[in-house]
């Protein structure tokens, strides 16, 4: 990964917008958990004025959600839907200390971004230094794009580990907003966060919050990270739902709208 982020930044500075141009963590009733449509989603993305919205479905070892097949249909949906640029793609589950997921490595060209995660119902983990084994084999995968949720406790993580290879895998780390809904009980999402975020700033290294919308009317509702991020003082160039750019040249992802 090129070091691009100085040169690439965006003119936004100071408190953070309230609109994400760029949302990519997001479920339809397809994961089995979430209870809302594809269109939708969309719609509410619309709505929200985000430009860069990306259905990213549960994989196959969450309970309820979709067989595989599921995603081998992706290419009768438009990339275009309602004025909003729509990608299509997954949220894996990490399965392992091994970094083992739960899809072929066949599916992968069906998919326009691809997530990884830790879920504790489908997750066989270790010490802490083998379950940051399992994450690191996850983001050098040249197609994972985004390490979501790291901080909400499920696994023993070396968060320092995991932010120096941001750049060289091209990986993102997510601060995830719906993980730090109080309902949750997640007592130690709030200072896992903090811990990654001070890393990343740190080493100026960027960051992407995901609003895990479950439901549309939760598309674009980073109200938790984005609180955190600006208590924490984290340079809203370097959250990378403020710059689709970076974002692309950052993890390689594509846009297929254009093809």
């Amino acid at each position: 990964m090129p070091d691009t982020i100085s040169g690439e930044r965006s003119s936004l500075k100071g408190s953070y917008p309230c609109t994400v141009p760029l949302d990519v963590h997001n479920h339809t009733y397809a994961s089995g958990h979430a209870y809302s449509s594809l269109q939708e989603m969309v719609i509410a993305a619309r709505d929200a004025g985000i430009e860069y919205f990306a259905i990213t479905d549960h994989g196959p070892a969450t309970p309820g959600a979709c067989d595989p097949f599921y995603f081998r249909n992706y290419g009768i949906v438009p990339r275009l839907m309602y004025g909003v640029k729509v990608l299509m793609g997954s949220e894996l589950n990490i399965l392992d200390c091994e970094g083992n997921l739960d899809i072929d490595e066949r599916l992968y060209p069906k998919l326009d971004i691809v997530l990884a995660g830790i879920h504790r119902v489908c997750w066989r983990g270790g010490s802490k230094s083998r379950n940051t084994e399992g994450v690191l084999s996850v983001m050098h995968n040249p197609r994972i794009s985004v390490i979501t949720h790291p901080g909400d406790g499920t696994a023993e993580l070396d968060f320092e580990a995991l932010v120096r290879c941001c750049r060289d895998s091209g990986t993102l780390l997510e601060i995830n907003s719906s993980s730090m809904l109080p309902w949750r009980d997640k007592t130690e999402a709030i200072p896992n966060n903090k811990e990654i975020i001070r890393l990343c700033r740190a080493t100026d290294t960027p960051l992407i919050m995901g609003s895990d919308a479950h439901i549309s009317f939760d598309v674009g509702n980073c109200r938790y990270a984005k609180a955190l991020l600006e208590e924490e003082g984290f340079p809203v160039e370097l959250v990378l739902n403020y710059n689709p750019d970076l974002f692309f040249s950052f993890t390689g992802v594509r846009w297929r709208g254009e093809e």
